[in-house]
């Protein structure tokens, strides 16, 4: 089974090129960013699920 296609990226861009540039370098610093221990995980997960956010939004 082949991997899952990424999603559409948004155009940031109206520049093809320079959209293309501009995804190429978040990939780049994804790619070299350490990942994230468990507990940053629970960290940002639990900043999503504030009532409080929800009710904002």
């Amino acid at each position: 089974m082949p991997p899952p296609c990424p999603p559409a990226r948004p155009v940031r861009f109206d520049d093809p090129a320079r959209n293309a540039a501009y995804w190429t370098r978040i990939d780049r610093i994804v790619a070299a960013a350490p990942p994230l221990s468990d507990e940053q995980r629970a960290i940002i997960r639990t900043a999503f699920h504030q009532p409080a956010a929800r009710e904002a939004a």
